[in-house]
């Protein structure tokens, strides 16, 4: 509570919070505030007194969020930035920028909430920093649905790579944060150039998977247009490089990669132009058992050893990871309100109970919850806008 926030200005603020923490990390179940209440010894006005605190109380979750990014990068050591996408099933249309989304996996039409996670990479772990809410569609045509749903002007028409390139500079912006090497999947992404051009323009590393069929440039004085795998079947034109792997039976394997032996550039940025005009190097990692497509990298990284390029790509895989643990055990798909800022204040309160568990671990035997205040948020409802 005192590292992470101290930007709430009224005790009312910080004794619900802290009562919201210990139901995210103690409570069993859904984590919304009725069962969250229902759970823990809480007297029974809790359960609307925490409704208020995430739903009503106007508080500002983005220097709470700088403040937990600061935690997690003083007490660990993180090499990386990494992205990854979250999907929350809904089955009304109201909650905030639900929509209908086809499933990459099943082809099956999906009612859901998109969500980014933005995540600090340090070993095998990734601790959620920041999120921000995919809207579109009507959520950006439909005014009075925008008004009620108390979704702000700027939030308009924002992309996949609008959003990342965003959380990006306001990392490249605050000097107590590690300038770190972003690690991305772009397999499905619809604006590749897009995000890779705007890190560029804040000279940020990159280390990204693509898809087979990402456009390059390659061949120095007159580059041509090719894709990422035909520039990687031919032979003459790459080097290839064997990973050692120690299987747990003892066993040491090998697994091939191949590096480009030249540079490639991106089609729309070779020309020179701020966007993107430095050498990307290509990587491709057959499957070893051959039984997948072989996957495919592009890096900024061109001085790096292949090992730690890859080891740099495995942090989008602990997020993955992180959030699916985030699912199950913090509650981030658990929200029931209607509001953006309710949904930002949930998914604030979740990441902060994900960094305390893996920062600091949990007591055996949970202390029992701090007493709430008397009456929820009296003093708080009134400065909605």
């Amino acid at each position: 509570m005192d590292d992470v926030f101290p930007p709430f200005q009224r005790s009312e603020q910080r004794r619900w919070a802290q009562v919201y923490l210990w139901g995210l990390l103690h409570g069993a179940g859904r984590k919304t505030p009725r069962h969250m209440a229902r759970a823990n010894p809480l007297p029974a006005a809790a359960a609307r007194g925490l409704h208020q605190f995430i739903n009503a109380s106007p508080w500002d979750w983005v220097p709470v969020r700088r403040r937990l990014a600061l935690l997690v990068a003083a007490r660990t050591r993180p090499h990386a930035w990494t992205v990854a996408e979250l999907v929350i099933p809904k089955r009304g249309e109201h909650s905030v920028g639900v929509h209908g989304r086809v499933d990459a996996g099943t082809g099956r039409t999906v009612n859901c909430q998109r969500a980014l996670g933005f995540f600090l990479v340090t070993g095998t772990e990734s601790y959620p920093v920041d999120w921000s809410l995919v809207l579109g569609g009507v959520w950006d045509s439909d005014q009075e649905r925008r008004r009620r749903a108390r979704i702000p002007a700027a939030e308009a028409g924002r992309t996949v790579a609008d959003q990342v390139v965003r959380y990006a500079a306001e990392v490249a912006a605050q000097p107590r944060l590690p300038r770190l090497p972003w690690v991305l999947d772009l397999t499905r992404c619809d604006d590749v150039i897009g995000v890779l051009a705007g890190l560029a323009r804040l000279r940020a590393d990159v280390v990204c998977e693509v898809s087979p069929d990402q456009p390059v440039f390659a061949g120095g004085q007159a580059p041509v247009l090719t894709t990422v795998s035909a520039l990687m079947d031919v032979g003459r034109a790459r080097r290839t490089h064997v990973l050692l792997r120690h299987s747990s039976g003892g066993r040491v394997r090998g697994a091939l990669v191949h590096i480009h032996t030249g540079m490639v550039a991106l089609p729309g940025t070779a020309n020179g132009d701020d966007a993107g005009s430095r050498p990307y190097r290509a990587l491709e990692r057959p499957d070893p058992e051959g039984r997948q497509p072989a996957r495919y990298w592009l890096t900024t990284l061109t001085e790096r050893r292949v090992e730690e390029t890859l080891r740099l790509a495995r942090g989008h895989t602990s997020a993955l990871s992180a959030v699916r643990t985030l699912g199950r055990r913090f509650g981030v798909l658990d929200f029931e309100g209607r509001s953006f800022p309710g949904w930002h204040h949930h998914m604030t309160m979740a990441s902060a109970a994900y960094a305390y568990r893996h920062l600091f671990g949990s007591p055996r035997r949970a202390a029992p919850p701090p007493d709430p205040p008397p009456a929820p948020l009296a003093a708080l409802t009134g400065a909605l806008t």
